[in-house]
């Protein structure tokens, strides 16, 4: 098991998202699952958590219940390197969720991703001010990251 495991509080999808996700990824694999058991607090027989590896990330989904919901306050973010990964990733993942600004977007289960290009960060660490001014705002008007478009905000003379 990784050092650091990301555990994802689910109200009763746990098992449905994660076969939803490792359908979304590469590399990706089922884990383990417990289910409960005498003195545990869900039904017995029934799943308590689904252990899944997405692109050599573990996580663990949990079914909780609905004291606790997801915020953008955590999200993980997907490095692309073509925007033919972006679209997919954002196809897929924004499909019954809520696609937001700057490539942010609420999955089906509440989960918050960022789909990016794997070269924006070297684009917004930039030493020219005004390159950077450019990408962003280029960037703070989309809704999924358009790869082309953000490097000719960086590229324009």
């Amino acid at each position: 098991m990784a050092r650091i495991t990301p555990f994802l509080w689910f109200n009763s999808q746990a098992e449905e998202a994660r076969e939803f996700y490792v359908s979304v990824f590469p590399n990706s694999r089922v884990g383990a699952t417990v289910l409960h058991g005498d003195g545990s607090p869900g039904p017995k027989g029934t799943v308590m958590t689904a252990a899944f590896e997405l692109d050599g990330q573990e996580f663990v989904a949990l079914n909780g219940g609905p004291q606790f919901t997801f915020s953008p306050a955590v999200s993980f973010v997907v490095n692309c390197d073509t925007q033919e990964e972006i679209d997919r990733y954002w196809q897929l993942l924004s499909a019954g969720g809520d696609p937001h600004v700057c490539g942010w977007l609420k999955d089906r289960y509440g989960v918050s991703w960022q789909i990016v290009p794997r070269a924006l960060p070297r684009m917004l660490a930039d030493a020219d001010a005004w390159r950077v001014a450019r990408v962003m705002e280029a960037l703070m008007k989309m809704r999924k990251l358009e790869l082309g478009e953000l490097q000719r905000a960086f590229d324009q003379r």
